[in-house]
């Protein structure tokens, strides 16, 4: 299944909001993807879980900014397939204008640039029609492909922030990578 409509288009990969009628793909995709994910994310895994965690990044409207965080879900163009997700959580608007950003590729897209293309879509509509100036991804230590993947797309290292997220049963130590919007001088 194919999709005409995506909220912002690559060359290979287009954004859509979540659906609850995604559940099952995207459950599939997560089980699928337990060894990739593994001690770093445990997004949900049956559609049960699933449905509260769409409903939250769907708005009334099913708008793509649901009051105070954004979800995207990663389509690859040619055939709609579920790639992998984007979020911005915890948005903070006013002076501050900053979300913390949340992604997962699924195994059968992983390694392939997919996840980092559409980063840079995401950052284009945070930066752009969203009308923030920061983001922030706080990564463990040891998961080296998510730091590549934020380092990649200008991310900096603003420091270490020692159990910091409860994961996996227990407080994890994150470090902190940040990006800003360029302000024209």
């Amino acid at each position: 299944m194919t999709f005409s409509t995506y909220l912002a288009e690559g060359e290979r990969v287009g954004l859509r909001p979540y659906r609850l009628a995604d559940g099952a793909e995207f459950t599939a995709r997560v089980r699928e993807s337990r060894e990739l994910h593994r001690p770093w994310l445990f997004p949900p895994a049956t559609v049960e879980e699933y449905e509260p965690y769409a409903a939250r990044l769907i708005d009334a409207d099913g708008d793509a900014d649901g009051g105070g965080r954004a979800g995207f879900l990663v389509c690859e163009r040619e055939t709609g397939a579920i790639a992998g997700f984007v979020n911005i959580n915890n948005i903070v608007r006013g002076a501050f204008r900053c979300g913390a950003l949340g992604y997962g590729a699924f195994a059968h897209a992983a390694g392939r640039g997919l996840l980092g293309e559409a980063l840079d879509l995401v950052l284009a509509h945070a930066f752009g029609a969203l009308g923030l100036h920061r983001l922030e991804a706080n990564v463990q230590p040891g998961n080296t492909s998510s730091i590549a993947l934020v380092r990649g797309r200008g991310f900096r290292l603003e420091g270490f922030s020692p159990d910091f997220l409860h994961v996996d049963g227990a407080w994890r130590d994150h470090e902190r990578w940040a990006l800003t919007a360029t302000v024209p001088s």
